[in-house]
């Protein structure tokens, strides 16, 4: 973070509309929505459902793809991606990791969602597969 860029998120990715919740923060760019979550948290389908509504209704009809850019140490309650999953704008989910650990745990996860979910060192390659994903079912 810096006064140039007061966020997590590399340069040249830049938030139309940033919104802070109990959760963590959401960072809206574009179609791609980006969430950072607290330390410490456990997120599930109960504190994470109105952070989705408001999500939602900022993004409206267009399709999105969400990355977790897991830059806390947080809890993720896998089997609530099933109500993720019904979301029909959401195309796809990447996670962000960097540590080995965090990659051994998103990799359990692949298992509990049913879109395009796939796993990233950086946001920068999550943000670019956001992209090509988003490109691809607009034209599909």
């Amino acid at each position: 973070m810096s006064a140039k860029n007061p966020h997590n998120l590399p340069d040249g990715i830049s938030p139309d509309h940033v919104l802070e919740s109990t959760v963590g923060k959401i960072y809206f760019c574009k179609n791609i929505v980006i969430v950072e979550a607290k330390e410490g948290i456990t997120l599930s389908y109960k504190n994470g459902f109105p952070v989705l509504i408001s999500g939602l209704q900022h993004m409206g009809t267009k399709p999105f793809v969400y990355i977790s850019n897991r830059v806390h140490s947080y809890s993720v309650n896998p089997n609530d991606y099933k109500y993720l999953e019904k979301v029909p704008t959401l195309m796809g989910l990447a996670i962000v990791t960097p540590t080995e650990l965090g990659k051994k745990n998103a990799e359990m996860e692949l298992n509990f969602f049913g879109k395009p979910m796939t796993i990233f060192s950086t946001v920068d390659e999550a943000f670019a597969w956001a992209e090509n994903l988003l490109t691809q079912s607009t034209t599909s």
